[in-house]
Protein backbone atom coordinates (compact mmCIF):
# COMPACT_ATOMS: atom_id res chain seq x y z
CA UNK A 1 0.00 0.00 0.00
CA UNK A 2 1.46 3.69 -0.86
CA UNK A 3 0.72 6.55 1.44
CA UNK A 4 -0.49 9.23 -1.11
CA UNK A 5 0.48 12.58 0.78
CA UNK A 6 -1.01 16.14 -0.56
CA UNK A 7 0.06 19.32 1.72
CA UNK A 8 -1.53 22.00 1.40
CA UNK A 9 0.65 24.94 0.30
CA UNK A 10 -1.14 28.06 1.30
CA UNK A 11 -0.76 26.83 5.04
CA UNK A 12 2.71 29.02 4.96
CA UNK A 13 5.72 28.09 3.43
CA UNK A 14 7.71 26.47 6.70
CA UNK A 15 4.43 24.33 7.99
CA UNK A 16 4.75 22.72 4.53
CA UNK A 17 8.35 21.58 4.49
CA UNK A 18 8.30 21.26 8.08
CA UNK A 19 4.78 18.21 7.16
CA UNK A 20 7.13 17.12 3.97
CA UNK A 21 10.37 16.20 6.67
CA UNK A 22 8.06 14.88 9.20
CA UNK A 23 5.90 12.68 6.55
CA UNK A 24 9.23 11.05 4.98
CA UNK A 25 10.73 10.56 8.67
CA UNK A 26 7.65 8.46 9.75
CA UNK A 27 7.02 6.75 6.00
CA UNK A 28 10.67 5.71 6.54
CA UNK A 29 10.33 4.10 9.49
CA UNK A 30 7.06 2.28 8.73
CA UNK A 31 8.45 1.04 5.78
CA UNK A 32 5.93 2.30 3.66
CA UNK A 33 5.61 3.90 0.49
CA UNK A 34 5.39 7.67 -0.01
CA UNK A 35 4.15 9.39 -2.44
CA UNK A 36 4.02 13.01 -1.54
CA UNK A 37 3.46 16.73 -3.14
CA UNK A 38 2.78 20.05 -1.86
CA UNK A 39 0.11 21.46 -3.41
CA UNK A 40 0.82 25.07 -4.51
CA UNK A 41 -2.87 27.91 -4.36
CA UNK A 42 -4.09 27.46 -8.02
CA UNK A 43 -2.43 24.17 -9.08
CA UNK A 44 -4.52 20.56 -8.85
CA UNK A 45 -2.77 17.56 -7.66
CA UNK A 46 -1.77 14.93 -8.74
CA UNK A 47 -2.59 11.46 -8.10
CA UNK A 48 -1.84 8.20 -10.08
CA UNK A 49 -4.66 6.31 -11.95
CA UNK A 50 -4.12 3.32 -10.17
CA UNK A 51 -4.41 4.63 -6.43
CA UNK A 52 -7.94 3.21 -5.88
CA UNK A 53 -6.12 0.74 -2.85
CA UNK A 54 -3.89 3.35 -1.41
CA UNK A 55 -4.70 6.00 1.22
CA UNK A 56 -4.61 9.90 0.26
CA UNK A 57 -3.90 11.86 2.71
CA UNK A 58 -4.53 15.31 2.86
CA UNK A 59 -2.40 18.11 4.90
CA UNK A 60 -4.20 21.42 5.64
CA UNK A 61 -5.79 23.58 8.52
CA UNK A 62 -8.61 24.31 5.64
CA UNK A 63 -10.71 21.35 5.71
CA UNK A 64 -13.02 22.53 2.87
CA UNK A 65 -9.26 22.10 0.79
CA UNK A 66 -9.69 19.11 -1.94
CA UNK A 67 -10.09 19.26 -5.97
CA UNK A 68 -12.17 17.42 -8.08
CA UNK A 69 -9.64 14.52 -8.30
CA UNK A 70 -9.80 14.40 -4.18
CA UNK A 71 -13.78 14.18 -4.44
CA UNK A 72 -13.38 10.97 -6.50
CA UNK A 73 -10.81 8.98 -4.92
CA UNK A 74 -12.10 5.54 -4.47
CA UNK A 75 -9.13 4.56 -1.89
CA UNK A 76 -9.20 5.15 1.99
CA UNK A 77 -9.28 9.41 2.59
CA UNK A 78 -7.62 10.75 5.96
CA UNK A 79 -7.90 14.44 6.67
CA UNK A 80 -4.97 16.01 9.43
CA UNK A 81 -4.27 19.79 10.81
CA UNK A 82 -0.60 20.65 10.47
CA UNK A 83 -0.55 20.58 14.43
CA UNK A 84 -2.12 16.65 14.30
CA UNK A 85 0.29 15.60 11.88
CA UNK A 86 3.62 17.24 14.00
CA UNK A 87 2.19 15.74 17.02
CA UNK A 88 1.39 12.01 16.71
CA UNK A 89 2.08 11.19 12.98
CA UNK A 90 2.77 7.80 13.32
CA UNK A 91 0.10 6.79 15.20
CA UNK A 92 -2.47 8.54 12.84
CA UNK A 93 -0.96 8.70 9.13
CA UNK A 94 -0.26 4.73 9.29
CA UNK A 95 -4.12 3.40 11.33
CA UNK A 96 -4.59 2.06 8.11
CA UNK A 97 -8.01 0.14 9.73
CA UNK A 98 -10.49 2.76 7.78
CA UNK A 99 -13.00 1.72 5.45
CA UNK A 100 -12.99 3.86 2.27
CA UNK A 101 -14.15 7.17 2.39
CA UNK A 102 -12.95 9.54 5.51
CA UNK A 103 -11.33 7.87 8.26
CA UNK A 104 -12.93 8.89 11.36
CA UNK A 105 -9.86 11.21 13.14
CA UNK A 106 -10.06 10.86 17.10
CA UNK A 107 -7.78 14.38 17.71
CA UNK A 108 -9.85 16.30 14.75
CA UNK A 109 -12.38 17.50 16.96
CA UNK A 110 -10.82 20.76 18.04
CA UNK A 111 -7.09 22.27 17.39
CA UNK A 112 -5.64 23.49 21.04
CA UNK A 113 -8.43 22.42 22.94
CA UNK A 114 -8.69 20.08 25.87
CA UNK A 115 -9.86 17.38 23.58
CA UNK A 116 -6.80 17.94 21.04
CA UNK A 117 -4.03 17.18 23.50
CA UNK A 118 -5.71 16.09 26.25
CA UNK A 119 -2.58 14.54 28.40
CA UNK A 120 -0.99 18.76 27.66
CA UNK A 121 -2.37 19.79 31.07
CA UNK A 122 -1.78 16.82 33.31
CA UNK A 123 0.29 18.30 35.88
CA UNK A 124 2.56 15.24 36.53
CA UNK A 125 3.03 14.79 32.38
CA UNK A 126 6.53 15.98 31.41
CA UNK A 127 6.55 18.24 28.56
CA UNK A 128 8.51 19.70 25.71
CA UNK A 129 8.83 23.32 25.91
CA UNK A 130 10.58 26.39 23.65
CA UNK A 131 10.22 29.60 24.48
CA UNK A 132 11.41 32.99 23.18
CA UNK A 133 12.90 36.27 25.37
CA UNK A 134 13.45 39.43 24.64
CA UNK A 135 13.12 42.99 26.08
CA UNK A 136 13.83 46.49 24.52
CA UNK A 137 17.58 46.64 24.88
CA UNK A 138 18.39 43.45 24.65
CA UNK A 139 20.38 43.08 27.92
CA UNK A 140 19.80 42.07 30.99
CA UNK A 141 15.85 41.04 31.37
CA UNK A 142 16.12 38.98 28.09
CA UNK A 143 18.86 36.56 29.58
CA UNK A 144 17.35 36.76 33.44
CA UNK A 145 14.00 35.70 31.92
CA UNK A 146 15.21 32.65 30.39
CA UNK A 147 17.13 32.26 33.06
CA UNK A 148 14.24 31.78 34.90
CA UNK A 149 11.90 30.01 32.42
CA UNK A 150 14.95 27.04 32.54
CA UNK A 151 15.01 26.96 36.19
CA UNK A 152 11.57 26.77 36.68
CA UNK A 153 10.91 23.95 33.95
CA UNK A 154 13.68 22.10 35.42
CA UNK A 155 12.10 22.34 38.87
CA UNK A 156 8.61 21.32 36.98
CA UNK A 157 10.18 17.94 35.51
CA UNK A 158 10.01 19.46 31.84
CA UNK A 159 12.10 19.65 29.07
CA UNK A 160 12.63 23.28 27.67
CA UNK A 161 14.31 25.11 25.06
CA UNK A 162 15.19 28.98 25.08
CA UNK A 163 15.54 31.17 22.48
CA UNK A 164 17.19 34.46 23.66
CA UNK A 165 16.55 37.45 21.26
CA UNK A 166 19.27 39.44 22.64
CA UNK A 167 20.75 43.14 20.84
CA UNK A 168 23.14 40.85 18.82
CA UNK A 169 20.00 38.65 17.48
CA UNK A 170 18.97 35.63 18.21
CA UNK A 171 20.83 33.58 20.74
CA UNK A 172 20.55 29.70 20.59
CA UNK A 173 17.80 29.98 17.85
CA UNK A 174 15.39 27.17 18.12
CA UNK A 175 15.72 24.78 15.45
CA UNK A 176 12.45 23.57 13.27
CA UNK A 177 12.57 20.20 14.43
CA UNK A 178 12.21 21.69 18.04
CA UNK A 179 9.64 23.88 17.33
CA UNK A 180 7.75 20.94 15.78
CA UNK A 181 8.19 18.46 18.90
CA UNK A 182 7.55 20.99 20.84
CA UNK A 183 3.93 20.95 23.41
CA UNK A 184 3.99 24.25 24.26
CA UNK A 185 5.79 27.83 23.39
CA UNK A 186 6.29 30.51 25.96
CA UNK A 187 7.40 34.03 24.46
CA UNK A 188 8.17 35.84 27.31
CA UNK A 189 8.83 39.75 25.73
CA UNK A 190 8.58 42.97 26.30
CA UNK A 191 8.60 44.04 22.87
CA UNK A 192 7.17 42.20 19.46
CA UNK A 193 8.37 38.57 18.72
CA UNK A 194 7.52 37.50 15.00
CA UNK A 195 5.28 33.79 16.13
CA UNK A 196 5.05 32.83 12.03
CA UNK A 197 6.78 30.10 12.62
CA UNK A 198 4.78 29.14 15.70
CA UNK A 199 1.49 28.76 13.93
CA UNK A 200 -0.49 25.87 14.92
CA UNK A 201 1.72 25.69 18.37
CA UNK A 202 -0.18 26.28 21.75
CA UNK A 203 1.29 29.45 22.17
CA UNK A 204 1.38 32.05 25.93
CA UNK A 205 3.04 35.04 25.95
CA UNK A 206 3.61 37.81 28.82
CA UNK A 207 6.55 40.26 29.57
CA UNK A 208 9.42 39.01 31.00
CA UNK A 209 8.95 40.22 34.65
CA UNK A 210 6.40 36.89 35.16
CA UNK A 211 9.82 35.09 34.20
CA UNK A 212 11.95 36.88 35.97
CA UNK A 213 10.53 36.94 39.20
CA UNK A 214 8.36 33.28 39.44
CA UNK A 215 8.86 31.23 36.32
CA UNK A 216 7.38 28.34 38.15
CA UNK A 217 4.08 30.17 38.10
CA UNK A 218 4.18 31.24 34.56
CA UNK A 219 4.58 27.97 33.02
CA UNK A 220 2.09 26.23 35.05
CA UNK A 221 -0.17 29.68 33.73
CA UNK A 222 0.97 28.64 29.93
CA UNK A 223 -0.34 25.04 30.57
CA UNK A 224 -3.38 25.90 31.50
CA UNK A 225 -4.10 29.40 29.20
CA UNK A 226 -1.97 28.94 25.80
CA UNK A 227 -4.13 29.12 22.91
CA UNK A 228 -3.42 27.85 19.30
CA UNK A 229 -1.61 30.25 17.19
CA UNK A 230 -3.59 31.32 14.25
CA UNK A 231 -2.09 28.71 11.46
CA UNK A 232 -2.06 31.55 8.96
CA UNK A 233 1.13 33.25 8.84
CA UNK A 234 0.99 37.13 9.90
CA UNK A 235 2.89 38.24 7.21
CA UNK A 236 0.44 37.55 4.84
CA UNK A 237 -1.54 40.65 6.37
CA UNK A 238 -3.40 39.17 9.20
CA UNK A 239 -2.78 40.81 12.91
CA UNK A 240 -4.57 38.43 15.18
CA UNK A 241 -6.99 40.19 18.28
CA UNK A 242 -4.73 37.97 20.96
CA UNK A 243 -1.80 39.60 19.98
CA UNK A 244 -3.16 43.05 20.64
CA UNK A 245 -4.67 42.26 24.21
CA UNK A 246 -1.17 40.79 25.25
CA UNK A 247 0.70 43.15 23.67
CA UNK A 248 -1.12 46.90 23.93
CA UNK A 249 0.44 50.39 23.51
CA UNK A 250 2.73 49.89 25.86
CA UNK A 251 4.43 46.37 24.13
CA UNK A 252 3.87 48.14 20.44
CA UNK A 253 5.92 51.08 22.00
CA UNK A 254 8.78 49.77 23.39
CA UNK A 255 9.07 47.68 20.03
CA UNK A 256 9.62 50.99 18.22
CA UNK A 257 12.17 51.73 20.81
CA UNK A 258 14.45 48.98 20.89
CA UNK A 259 14.53 49.09 17.13
CA UNK A 260 15.34 53.02 17.47
CA UNK A 261 17.99 52.44 20.29
CA UNK A 262 21.10 51.15 17.62
CA UNK A 263 20.40 54.33 15.29
CA UNK A 264 20.49 56.62 18.30
CA UNK A 265 23.74 54.74 20.02
CA UNK A 266 25.80 54.90 16.20
CA UNK A 267 24.41 58.36 15.49
CA UNK A 268 25.29 59.67 19.06
CA UNK A 269 28.77 58.21 19.45
CA UNK A 270 29.75 59.28 16.23
CA UNK A 271 28.72 62.75 16.55
CA UNK A 272 30.68 63.09 20.29
CA UNK A 273 33.71 61.57 18.44
CA UNK A 274 33.54 64.10 15.64
CA UNK A 275 33.50 67.02 18.44
CA UNK A 276 36.59 65.44 20.52
CA UNK A 277 38.36 65.55 17.09
CA UNK A 278 37.47 69.11 15.39
CA UNK A 279 36.19 70.90 17.95
CA UNK A 280 32.85 73.17 18.19
CA UNK A 281 33.49 73.70 14.39
CA UNK A 282 33.63 70.66 13.16
CA UNK A 283 30.30 71.35 11.25
CA UNK A 284 31.64 73.87 8.77
CA UNK A 285 34.98 71.86 8.31
CA UNK A 286 34.12 70.48 4.94
CA UNK A 287 36.42 67.61 4.01
CA UNK A 288 38.01 66.76 7.30
CA UNK A 289 37.80 63.42 8.75
CA UNK A 290 35.79 64.84 11.85
CA UNK A 291 33.71 66.22 9.74
CA UNK A 292 32.77 63.16 8.10
CA UNK A 293 32.24 61.72 11.31
CA UNK A 294 29.44 64.01 12.04
CA UNK A 295 27.69 63.80 8.68
CA UNK A 296 27.57 60.00 9.21
CA UNK A 297 25.98 60.63 13.08
CA UNK A 298 23.62 63.54 12.22
CA UNK A 299 22.44 62.81 8.76
CA UNK A 300 22.48 59.02 8.84
CA UNK A 301 22.09 57.51 12.69
CA UNK A 302 20.12 60.64 13.58
CA UNK A 303 17.98 61.01 10.32
CA UNK A 304 16.59 57.29 10.76
CA UNK A 305 16.19 57.47 14.25
CA UNK A 306 12.54 58.81 13.92
CA UNK A 307 11.64 56.87 10.98
CA UNK A 308 13.41 53.38 12.80
CA UNK A 309 10.61 54.50 15.95
CA UNK A 310 7.56 54.60 13.71
CA UNK A 311 7.85 51.90 11.60
CA UNK A 312 8.84 49.29 13.93
CA UNK A 313 6.10 50.50 15.85
CA UNK A 314 3.90 50.05 12.99
CA UNK A 315 5.25 46.41 12.35
CA UNK A 316 4.83 45.66 16.56
CA UNK A 317 0.97 46.13 15.51
CA UNK A 318 0.30 45.13 11.98
CA UNK A 319 3.67 42.95 10.85
CA UNK A 320 5.44 43.61 8.15
CA UNK A 321 2.49 45.65 5.44
CA UNK A 322 3.09 48.13 8.56
CA UNK A 323 6.88 49.00 8.12
CA UNK A 324 6.70 50.90 5.30
CA UNK A 325 3.69 53.34 6.21
CA UNK A 326 5.07 53.59 9.71
CA UNK A 327 8.80 54.84 8.08
CA UNK A 328 7.25 57.16 5.67
CA UNK A 329 5.04 58.77 8.57
CA UNK A 330 8.00 58.89 10.46
CA UNK A 331 10.45 61.05 7.83
CA UNK A 332 7.62 62.99 7.31
CA UNK A 333 7.34 63.76 11.38
CA UNK A 334 11.21 64.19 11.44
CA UNK A 335 10.64 66.77 8.15
CA UNK A 336 8.12 68.58 9.54
CA UNK A 337 9.97 69.35 12.89
CA UNK A 338 7.66 66.76 14.99
CA UNK A 339 9.82 64.60 16.02
CA UNK A 340 9.71 61.95 18.43
CA UNK A 341 6.64 62.83 19.25
CA UNK A 342 5.16 62.56 16.00
CA UNK A 343 7.05 59.50 14.94
CA UNK A 344 4.96 57.93 17.58
CA UNK A 345 1.60 59.19 16.46
CA UNK A 346 2.71 58.17 12.87
CA UNK A 347 3.93 54.51 14.17
CA UNK A 348 0.23 54.05 15.62
CA UNK A 349 -1.72 55.99 13.01
CA UNK A 350 -0.03 53.39 10.46
CA UNK A 351 -0.03 50.33 11.95
CA UNK A 352 -4.07 50.56 12.77
CA UNK A 353 -4.53 51.83 9.18
CA UNK A 354 -2.97 48.56 8.10
CA UNK A 355 -5.28 46.39 10.35
CA UNK A 356 -8.49 48.42 9.50
CA UNK A 357 -7.61 47.98 5.99
CA UNK A 358 -7.38 44.57 6.24
CA UNK A 359 -10.55 44.19 7.80
CA UNK A 360 -12.68 45.68 5.94
CA UNK A 361 -11.02 45.54 2.25
CA UNK A 362 -11.71 42.51 0.63
CA UNK A 363 -10.30 41.03 -2.46
CA UNK A 364 -10.89 37.82 -4.72
CA UNK A 365 -9.00 34.91 -3.43
CA UNK A 366 -7.09 35.72 -6.89
CA UNK A 367 -5.95 38.88 -5.89
CA UNK A 368 -4.91 38.33 -2.02
CA UNK A 369 -1.17 38.11 -3.08
CA UNK A 370 -1.72 42.49 -3.39
CA UNK A 371 -2.70 42.85 -0.14
CA UNK A 372 0.92 42.70 1.57
CA UNK A 373 2.66 44.19 -1.31
CA UNK A 374 0.46 46.79 -2.67
CA UNK A 375 -2.87 47.47 -0.98
CA UNK A 376 -2.17 48.18 2.39
CA UNK A 377 1.70 50.14 1.91
CA UNK A 378 -0.66 52.24 -0.52
CA UNK A 379 -3.40 52.59 1.83
CA UNK A 380 -1.96 53.16 5.30
CA UNK A 381 0.81 55.63 3.73
CA UNK A 382 -1.87 57.56 2.46
CA UNK A 383 -3.86 57.67 5.46
CA UNK A 384 -0.54 58.29 7.83
CA UNK A 385 0.97 60.86 5.26
CA UNK A 386 -2.24 62.90 4.85
CA UNK A 387 -3.30 63.15 9.00
CA UNK A 388 0.85 64.05 9.52
CA UNK A 389 0.89 66.88 7.29
CA UNK A 390 -2.30 68.46 7.67
CA UNK A 391 -3.72 67.40 10.83
CA UNK A 392 -1.24 66.24 13.70
CA UNK A 393 2.24 67.48 12.18
CA UNK A 394 2.38 70.96 13.00
CA UNK A 395 0.42 71.16 16.56
CA UNK A 396 2.91 68.27 17.62
CA UNK A 397 6.05 69.79 16.23
CA UNK A 398 4.60 72.91 18.10
CA UNK A 399 4.35 71.12 21.08
CA UNK A 400 7.81 69.30 20.75
CA UNK A 401 9.57 73.03 20.13
CA UNK A 402 8.01 74.26 23.34
CA UNK A 403 9.41 70.99 25.43
CA UNK A 404 12.56 71.20 23.97
CA UNK A 405 13.21 74.73 24.38
CA UNK A 406 11.60 74.53 27.86
CA UNK A 407 14.23 71.22 28.77
CA UNK A 408 16.81 73.54 27.24
CA UNK A 409 16.35 76.65 29.78
CA UNK A 410 15.68 74.25 32.90
CA UNK A 411 17.59 75.95 35.36
CA UNK A 412 17.42 75.94 39.66
CA UNK A 413 14.71 74.21 41.02
CA UNK A 414 12.94 73.37 38.06
CA UNK A 415 15.74 71.05 36.99
CA UNK A 416 16.16 69.65 40.41
CA UNK A 417 12.69 69.00 40.51
CA UNK A 418 12.64 67.36 36.51
CA UNK A 419 15.57 65.67 37.38
CA UNK A 420 14.30 63.95 41.18
CA UNK A 421 11.34 62.87 39.53
CA UNK A 422 13.23 61.21 36.10
CA UNK A 423 15.67 59.57 38.66
CA UNK A 424 12.72 58.29 41.02
CA UNK A 425 10.58 56.55 37.68
CA UNK A 426 14.00 54.91 36.82
CA UNK A 427 13.94 53.07 40.43
CA UNK A 428 10.18 52.80 41.16
CA UNK A 429 10.20 49.10 38.85
CA UNK A 430 14.31 48.99 37.54
CA UNK A 431 12.82 48.01 33.75
CA UNK A 432 9.49 47.51 33.91
CA UNK A 433 6.94 50.05 32.53
CA UNK A 434 7.57 53.21 34.25
CA UNK A 435 11.15 52.58 34.20
CA UNK A 436 11.08 51.92 30.16
CA UNK A 437 8.80 54.79 30.16
CA UNK A 438 11.59 57.45 31.33
CA UNK A 439 14.23 55.99 29.62
CA UNK A 440 12.07 55.78 26.11
CA UNK A 441 11.09 59.52 26.52
CA UNK A 442 14.66 60.33 27.34
CA UNK A 443 16.24 58.71 25.00
CA UNK A 444 14.05 60.24 22.13
CA UNK A 445 14.84 63.88 23.16
CA UNK A 446 18.64 63.51 22.26
CA UNK A 447 17.63 63.35 18.90
CA UNK A 448 16.40 67.30 19.76
CA UNK A 449 19.42 68.39 21.01
CA UNK A 450 18.57 67.73 24.48
CA UNK A 451 21.09 66.19 26.46
CA UNK A 452 20.39 66.43 29.97
CA UNK A 453 17.25 63.89 30.81
CA UNK A 454 19.25 60.57 29.53
CA UNK A 455 22.25 61.64 31.60
CA UNK A 456 19.77 61.28 34.28
CA UNK A 457 18.03 58.64 33.75
CA UNK A 458 21.21 56.82 33.46
CA UNK A 459 23.16 58.03 36.74
CA UNK A 460 19.60 57.11 38.51
CA UNK A 461 19.70 53.54 36.46
CA UNK A 462 23.31 52.91 37.76
CA UNK A 463 22.83 53.96 41.45
CA UNK A 464 20.54 51.33 42.28
CA UNK A 465 22.70 48.47 41.83
CA UNK A 466 26.05 49.91 43.03
CA UNK A 467 24.97 50.95 46.22
CA UNK A 468 23.11 47.81 47.33
CA UNK A 469 26.52 46.13 46.78
CA UNK A 470 27.91 48.80 48.76
CA UNK A 471 25.44 48.01 51.44
CA UNK A 472 26.42 44.48 51.40
CA UNK A 473 30.07 45.01 52.22
CA UNK A 474 29.27 48.04 54.59
CA UNK A 475 26.07 45.85 56.28
CA UNK A 476 26.57 42.90 55.86
CA UNK A 477 24.41 41.25 58.62
CA UNK A 478 21.10 42.84 56.63
CA UNK A 479 21.73 40.83 53.65
CA UNK A 480 21.04 36.87 52.88
CA UNK A 481 24.32 34.50 51.91
CA UNK A 482 23.86 34.79 48.46
CA UNK A 483 23.43 38.54 48.08
CA UNK A 484 26.59 39.17 49.91
CA UNK A 485 28.51 36.90 47.41
CA UNK A 486 26.53 38.32 44.44
CA UNK A 487 27.59 41.67 45.47
CA UNK A 488 30.95 42.30 43.14
CA UNK A 489 28.67 41.25 40.31
CA UNK A 490 25.81 43.63 41.00
CA UNK A 491 28.34 46.31 41.07
CA UNK A 492 29.91 45.86 37.76
CA UNK A 493 26.10 45.65 35.92
CA UNK A 494 25.26 49.15 37.69
CA UNK A 495 28.79 50.45 36.27
CA UNK A 496 27.34 49.42 32.90
CA UNK A 497 24.05 51.06 33.73
CA UNK A 498 22.25 47.55 34.05
CA UNK A 499 19.76 47.96 36.74
CA UNK A 500 18.01 44.46 36.87
CA UNK A 501 21.09 43.46 39.31
CA UNK A 502 19.02 44.90 41.65
CA UNK A 503 16.01 43.09 41.49
CA UNK A 504 16.69 40.26 43.42
CA UNK A 505 17.33 42.35 46.24
CA UNK A 506 14.25 44.48 45.69
CA UNK A 507 12.11 40.87 45.05
CA UNK A 508 13.43 39.46 48.60
CA UNK A 509 12.57 42.95 50.51
CA UNK A 510 10.77 45.32 48.21
CA UNK A 511 9.19 47.50 51.20
CA UNK A 512 12.82 48.16 52.55
CA UNK A 513 14.62 48.06 49.07
CA UNK A 514 12.45 49.86 46.92
CA UNK A 515 11.72 53.22 48.85
CA UNK A 516 15.79 53.66 49.35
CA UNK A 517 16.43 52.92 45.88
CA UNK A 518 13.85 55.62 44.97
CA UNK A 519 15.17 57.96 47.11
CA UNK A 520 18.70 57.48 46.02
CA UNK A 521 17.79 57.58 42.25
CA UNK A 522 15.72 61.25 42.51
CA UNK A 523 18.67 62.97 44.44
CA UNK A 524 21.41 61.60 41.59
CA UNK A 525 18.76 62.33 39.15
CA UNK A 526 17.99 66.04 40.81
CA UNK A 527 22.33 66.43 40.96
CA UNK A 528 22.60 65.37 37.46
CA UNK A 529 20.04 67.62 35.96
CA UNK A 530 20.89 70.81 38.53
CA UNK A 531 24.60 70.70 37.66
CA UNK A 532 23.69 70.96 34.36
CA UNK A 533 25.27 67.11 32.74
CA UNK A 534 24.16 65.56 29.57
CA UNK A 535 25.18 63.07 27.72
CA UNK A 536 25.04 62.07 23.75
CA UNK A 537 24.77 58.46 24.13
CA UNK A 538 21.80 56.58 25.11
CA UNK A 539 24.03 53.44 27.22
CA UNK A 540 26.99 52.10 28.37
CA UNK A 541 27.37 53.77 31.88
CA UNK A 542 30.51 54.42 33.24
CA UNK A 543 32.59 53.61 29.77
CA UNK A 544 30.82 56.60 28.53
CA UNK A 545 33.32 58.48 30.09
CA UNK A 546 36.56 57.38 28.48
CA UNK A 547 35.02 58.31 25.04
CA UNK A 548 35.57 61.85 24.61
CA UNK A 549 32.96 64.53 23.90
CA UNK A 550 30.40 61.99 25.08
CA UNK A 551 29.58 63.41 28.65
CA UNK A 552 28.73 67.16 29.02
CA UNK A 553 30.27 68.04 32.49
CA UNK A 554 32.39 65.22 34.02
CA UNK A 555 31.88 67.23 37.71
CA UNK A 556 27.88 67.01 37.64
CA UNK A 557 28.23 63.20 36.27
CA UNK A 558 30.53 61.93 38.87
CA UNK A 559 29.27 64.01 41.34
CA UNK A 560 25.85 62.25 40.91
CA UNK A 561 26.90 58.99 40.81
CA UNK A 562 28.74 59.43 43.89
CA UNK A 563 26.38 61.04 45.64
CA UNK A 564 23.27 59.22 44.87
CA UNK A 565 24.94 55.78 45.60
CA UNK A 566 26.10 57.17 48.88
CA UNK A 567 22.36 58.33 50.08
CA UNK A 568 21.13 55.23 48.64
CA UNK A 569 23.75 53.03 50.62
CA UNK A 570 22.36 55.28 53.85
CA UNK A 571 19.04 54.87 53.46
CA UNK A 572 19.44 51.21 52.85
CA UNK A 573 21.62 50.65 56.13
CA UNK A 574 18.47 52.52 58.04
CA UNK A 575 15.83 50.99 56.75
CA UNK A 576 16.82 47.33 56.27
CA UNK A 577 16.81 44.96 59.89
CA UNK A 578 19.65 43.03 60.84
CA UNK A 579 18.52 39.52 59.85
CA UNK A 580 18.72 36.43 62.04
CA UNK A 581 21.09 33.56 61.35
CA UNK A 582 18.12 31.26 59.35
CA UNK A 583 17.36 34.20 57.10
CA UNK A 584 21.04 34.83 56.39
CA UNK A 585 21.56 31.59 55.08
CA UNK A 586 18.42 31.81 52.47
Amino acid sequence: MTLIALIDGAGGGVHSLLAREVLQKAASERGTSLSLEIVEPGTLPRIPKDAGSDTLLLVSNNHDWQSDHVKSFKGQLQRLTFEELFKKPSAIIFSGDGENGPVENPTEKTAGSDQFHPDVKDANRSLKIVGVTSCPTGIAHTFMAAEGLTEAAKALGHEIRVETQGSVGAGTPLTAAEIAAADLVIIAADREVDRTRFAGKRVYSCPTKPAINNGEALIKKAIESAEVQKQKAVQDGESSESSETAGGVYKHLMTGVSFMLPFVVAGGLLIALSFAIGGVGVTSQEGTFANALFVIGSKGGFALMVPALAGFIAYSIADRPGIAPGMIGGLLSQNIGAGFIGGIFAGFIAGYSVRLAIKWIKLPKSLQGLMPVLVLPLIATLITGLLMMFAIGTPVAALLNFLTEWLKGLQGTNAYLLGAIIGGMMAVDMGGPVNKAAYATSVALISSGVYGPIAATMIAGMTPPMALALAAWIFPNRFTTDERSSKVSTFILGLAFISEGSIPFAARDPFRVIPALVVGSAVAGAVALGLGTGLRAPHGGIFLAFIPGVVINYVGYFAALIIGTIVTTIVLGLLKQPMVAAEKKA
